[in-house]
């Protein structure tokens, strides 16, 4: 599809994209792909990167911290206002689930591409949309409502739910700000530090307390809607493999469980959010026990960072599809007829981090070649020479390998982390070529504590094949 795009209000022409780093860049491919001119905006820092070139237009944000920067709403309306910018799209992070900034744009006369504020409020929110799918008949474990910043009515909640306990920021995503708690000792300090993490990421420090479960499976159900009254499941992902609530490795489809069991539960949702009239984007989120089935634990009102293992199992170009409907389009027009999933894909997150201490390894990127190949996709931001900050998340790409099935997939994926070269900085690809070759992950044995086995296994040598 080339040239403007209809809407309910005007045709959109320039979309300004309210974000950095590998999604800014992704979203302005997809523009490119429409025929839609882009505006990005950038920190004092990111002003190197290569997307911020290849745009249409480009306005600095003054300064480099998220709060004046990426998080700075006035700051980016007034530059889309400025650009001519007919829309804004978010992104993942940082605004992409402010209910009151989606707000905002639309009241600015601007297309926000995303779910309508109303659904971001209802859903987007952790808590209400526990109470809400709880209306639907989806089961969940116990979880208390937001709570004050006083320690004596969380201890209260936390003893009533029974530990161990998840501490989770009501606006949250991405795993950011999670904390888990195994007793009443360890509370006061997890939750003062979950605080300050939810205010920081969040610009809001919401949080509220779930029941935490030993070793569920993380699987989550990726849908579009548009603003007619239609919702279509582009069936489902695994993604289990993390490290403190933080995704590492996603795949589609989900190993280990029936297709048949996947798939009723995505027409169970495909269902509800019809019912509703949920519109644009989403991604239900649950637990999975073999003994206990589903459980709900959240909807992701935005795009997803693991999105692009859908788009390989699918083919459909999510995000094009995003701003399509946003723009009011027809969901039997923009993804037609029936969708299938084909072979497998799997998603490494390669972050700027000690691969064995964990700890942020920010820098220049004095040496930055990622892998080229049959089957391998790199999504990033960044290029050689660019600089990796302190101020935001240390993911620098993402590499999404794909095969015939997932051993083929597994194996593209452990050739291409090998060949990505990087020099600079220190990354987390040591680890990912242990985590690809655990037995529990190679055997398909997934839950949320396979991170916690594999570390405690000990430095094994990760097997780097070419």
């Amino acid at each position: 599809m080339t040239g403007s795009l209809p809407t309910t209000a005007a045709p959109l022409a320039r979309v300004l994209i309210a974000n950095r780093g590998a999604v800014a860049a992704r979203v302005l491919r997809a523009l490119q792909k429409l025929g839609l001119e882009s505006v990005v905006v950038y920190s004092e820092i990111d002003a190197d990167l290569p997307y911020v070139r290849q745009a249409t237009q480009a306005y600095p944000l003054p300064g480099n911290e998220p709060a004046a920067t990426y998080l700075n709403q006035d700051a980016i309306l007034d530059i889309a206002r400025r650009s001519g910018a007919q829309a804004i799209h978010p992104g993942y992070g940082f605004l992409s689930e402010n209910a009151g900034f989606a707000r905002r744009v639309r009241e600015a006369g601007l297309c926000y591409i995303g779910p309508s504020p109303e659904w971001i409020e209802q859903l987007g929110e952790k808590t209400r949309a526990r109470r809400f799918m709880q209306r639907y008949g989806m089961p969940q474990t116990a979880s208390s409502d937001i709570l004050p910043d006083d320690i004596a009515q969380v201890s209260a909640a936390a003893q009533s739910i029974g530990y161990p306990v998840l501490i989770k920021p009501a606006a949250g995503g991405g795993g950011i700000g999670m904390v888990p708690v195994a007793d009443a000792q360890s509370l006061p300090q997890a939750w003062a530090s979950a605080t300050a993490i939810a205010q920081r990421s969040f610009g809001q420090a919401s949080l509220y307390l779930e029941k935490l479960i030993d070793r569920p499976r993380h699987i989550e159900f990726q849908f579009l809607a548009d603003r007619h009254g239609n919702a279509r499941a582009l069936f489902e992902r695994d993604c289990s493999v993390q490290r403190r609530h933080q995704k590492v490795l996603e795949e589609s489809r989900a190993p280990g469980i029936a297709p048949a069991v996947l798939d009723a539960m995505a027409s169970k949702l495909e269902q509800i959010l019809t019912d509703i009239g949920y519109d644009v984007i989403g991604t239900v989120e649950m637990l999975y026990t073999p003994e206990g089935g589903f459980s709900f634990l959240e909807v992701n009102t935005r795009l997803q960072v693991e999105h692009a293992v859908t788009e390989e199992t699918t083919g459909i170009d999510i995000v094009a599809a995003q701003i399509r409907l946003a723009a009011g389009e027809r969901l039997e027009d923009v993804v037609p007829g029936p969708i299938q999933s084909q072979g497998h894909a799997i998603e490494a997150r390669v972050y700027a981090e000690d691969p064995k201490r964990f700890f942020p390894s920010p820098g220049t990127l004095a040496r930055f070649e990622p892998p080229v190949g049959p089957g391998v996709r790199v999504e990033t931001g960044y290029a050689q020479g660019c600089q990796v900050p302190r101020f935001y998340d240390p993911m620098v790409a993402k590499v999404i390998a794909s095969g015939r099935d997932r051993a083929e997939a597994l194996g593209t994926l452990r050739g291409a982390l090998a060949r990505f070269h990087v020099e600079g900085i220190k990354t987390n690809i040591p680890f990912l070529l242990r985590a690809l070759d655990f037995p529990d992950y190679a055997a398909g044995a997934l839950d949320i504590r396979i991170v916690e086995r594999l570390l405690a296994a000990g430095d094994a040598p990760a097997r780097a094949t070419p």
